[in-house]
């Protein structure tokens, strides 16, 4: 048996340059296996540059950075990548079924047969997510939530160590994030998952995440969701005073305060959409207790 793997992302004074400009340097910090983590900042922090890192589609300007005990880009058949652009980059022709099953054929049909264990995978994957009913259906046909499920089967269905999103939850409705949330709180804890989220509002994620890289001053940094749950933090991160709050039932979220300057690009959700988000929450990794603790497991 495999020795498992502490620590499922490691870097090591990692710094990224495009042209003459350091994105990000001094990058030093490892993510726990078994964690859900979100990368967070502003925009142009580089959050996206950063997964793009770790699957070694970019190389570092000094420095390391090791995925599942690999270097970078070595252990990418271990991990499902869900890009932000799944949705344009992927033929709304395609049905359901297809677009899962070109996680295990990587190609577009007609080249390679579809086997009988592959096609059961993908039915398994999307039993999952919750979408095996609408295997016959076009992508053109779905709901933007639809085909972020079908986004997600694709990138589980060969069974990954480590599932990446880049914004998964960017253009959906409320509902639909509140779904894709309790999916990815279930690929945790049911198939021990490891986690990473490029995030934009981490309001709707709080109840999961056991932690966070932030983009601040040129430096990327991992902490704890309790330290990161700190308003001086988070308004130094987002460059506009952010409250955190703690309601009485034990649920914590992250709120603009009134004078945060229009065309903010902060977009995050009302406390009563987010407490309506824990208070209906079926599972108890779903649930923020005891103040600052977000990870009921620890």
């Amino acid at each position: 048996m495999a020795e498992r793997i502490q620590d499922a992302i490691v870097f090591r004074d990692a710094a990224i340059r495009r042209g003459d400009r350091i994105i990000w340097q001094h990058g030093d910090f490892a993510i726990p296996a078994g964690s859900v983590t979100a990368i967070v900042g502003t925009n142009g922090t580089g959050k996206t540059t950063m997964m793009k890192a770790e699957l070694g589609l970019l190389p570092l300007a000094s420095g390391s950075v090791s995925v599942l005990g690999r270097p970078a880009g070595s252990a990418n058949a271990d991990i499902g990548y869900v890009p932000q652009s799944y949705t344009s980059d992927i033929d709304s022709n395609l049905t359901a079924e297809q677009s899962v099953l070109l996680g295990l054929t990587g190609t577009r049909f007609g080249i390679h047969p579809v086997t009988r264990a592959q096609r059961a995978r993908a039915r398994r994957a999307m039993a999952f997510v919750g979408i095996e009913d609408k295997a016959p259906y076009r992508l053109s046909e779905l709901s933007g939530g639809l085909r972020q499920r079908v986004a997600i089967a694709q990138a589980i269905v060969s069974d990954p160590k480590l599932l990446m999103l880049d914004e998964p939850l960017a253009n959906l409705d409320l509902a639909s994030q509140r779904a894709v949330a309790h999916l990815l709180a279930r690929l945790n804890r049911e198939l021990g998952m490891t986690i990473q989220v490029v995030a934009h509002d981490l309001n709707m994620l709080l109840p999961i995440l056991t932690g966070a890289v932030y983009l601040l001053d040129g430096h990327p940094h991992y902490a704890d969701m309790r330290k990161v749950l700190d308003s001086d933090l988070l308004t130094h991160l987002y460059g506009t005073n952010v409250q955190v709050v703690t309601t009485p039932q034990g649920d914590m979220f992250v709120t603009p305060t009134p004078d945060e300057p229009d065309g903010q690009p902060l977009d995050m959700h009302t406390a009563a959409e987010v407490a309506e988000l824990h208070h209906h929450a079926h599972t108890p990794v779903m649930h923020a207790h005891g103040g600052n603790d977000t990870n009921p497991r620890r």
